[in-house]
């Protein structure tokens, strides 16, 4: 199978990323739009000398996966809106005490239950802040099926290398359409392993002390180290602390190694950007109508351009900037009630010049809802 063409729809891709990248566990409990995963995994990983547990519920889900992870496995759940919501407690654990695992987000319509099998992007913020407490968090999300497959190493990745918790947040149609994917041979993407520490057996382990690059060395738990793992503010043995020095320090790491790393991070696409005089910024299935715009709007000679985001969190502030600078105008193009339009709004220096063009009824947005704003903000048709 692998270096083949594959037929297969977005959940699928996210399950074939995920044993492409070492995910070797897997806790999750059915929910649509996202149960596909769980179906497939259940299958994927025993053939690959994975684990798979169905748990009793999300929140069960969430926490075997941080228990798994700090033993050395690379772990992944899945679920949509409202297990989502059910996960925030363990995920607010899992940031704190840096256990690196992986957490896909089918969206679906809400709040509450919503509209379970129709699309949205509501949980854009939900994944920034659905945890108490200051906090910086990863999430990325993916527009087609190559996309699904490349970010979700991509998360895996980046929760290795980082020492944290990231969302890969896609949604309904994304995961559930159905394209080509195209498995590389194993080793043509990279996949980081995790880093363990040097420190022999007998010898005192700080589990929280970073080495110059900022990475933390890990010890499988229950392994040839003893070390105390908490929620609670802790320093560098990780037992808790009080000491205010010690807690600022611990914020600012917390935070840091993950918004100051922008670069390593934070991905994008773009198309036409360069003589763009109209810049659509959409994400996920979203995007997937905007470059449909765009590419209509290039045949008629209309300078119109494409900044898809991969990343959406941490918010790519100066990418944005940059790449808008020149445009008379800026159109948001998503599902939910304008929740990124507003991070763009705050990242360019004329907030004026940018418009939304979203939906929020379940309904895929489609061509016509894009040129119609167009039609109003340019005044002329399209």
């Amino acid at each position: 199978m692998d270096g083949k063409i594959r037929f297969i729809q977005g959940n699928e891709a996210c399950v074939e990323g995920a044993i492409y990248a070492g995910c070797n566990f897997f806790a999750g409990y059915p929910i649509t739009p996202s149960t596909e995963i769980a179906e497939h995994l259940s299958q994927r990983l025993p053939q690959n000398g994975g684990k798979f547990i169905q748990m009793e519920d999300e929140i069960a889900s969430m926490a075997a996966i941080v228990g798994a992870s700090l033993t050395g496995c690379k772990s992944l759940t899945a679920t949509s809106g409202p297990g989502f919501s059910l996960k925030q407690e363990a995920l607010g654990y899992a940031i704190m005490a840096e256990i690196p695992c992986v957490i896909v987000n089918v969206q679906r319509g809400g709040p509450s239950t919503g509209n379970p099998t129709h699309v949205s992007q509501g949980d854009v913020m939900q994944a920034k802040w659905g945890t108490h407490g200051d906090h910086s968090i990863v999430a990325l999300t993916a527009s087609n099926i190559q996309d699904v497959f490349e970010m979700t190493i991509e998360a895996f990745n980046i929760a290795e290398t980082f020492r944290t918790p990231v969302i890969l947040l896609l949604d309904e149609v994304v995961g559930h359409m159905r394209e080509k994917l195209i498995i590389p041979e194993p080793g043509r993407i990279p996949a980081v392993n995790r880093l363990r520490t040097s420190v022999k057996s007998g010898v005192d382990y700080h589990p929280y002390f970073s080495r110059k690059d900022g990475r933390l060395p890990m010890s499988d738990f229950g392994g040839e180290h003893r070390y105390n793992v908490t929620g609670l503010f802790h320093d560098m043995w990780g037992f808790p602390t009080g000491t205010p020095k010690n807690i600022h320090n611990l914020m600012r790491h917390l935070v840091d190694k993950i918004d100051t790393h922008p670069n390593k991070i934070c991905k994008y696409k773009k198309f036409y950007l360069e003589d763009a005089e109209t810049i659509l910024i959409s994400y996920g299935a979203s995007a997937r109508t905007a470059l449909e715009v765009v590419n209509y709007s290039r045949k008629r000679d209309r300078k119109v351009g494409l900044l898809e985001l991969q990343t959406i969190w941490p918010f790519p502030e100066q990418i944005v900037a940059d790449l808008c600078r020149n445009a008379k105008n800026i159109v948001v193009v998503e599902m939910n009630m304008g929740q990124v339009l507003q991070l763009v709004k705050s990242s360019v220096d004329e907030p004026d010049k940018v418009y939304l063009c979203n939906r929020y009824d379940g309904t895929l947005i489609n061509s016509e809802d894009v040129k119609n704003v167009l039609r109003v903000i340019e005044g002329k048709g399209l």
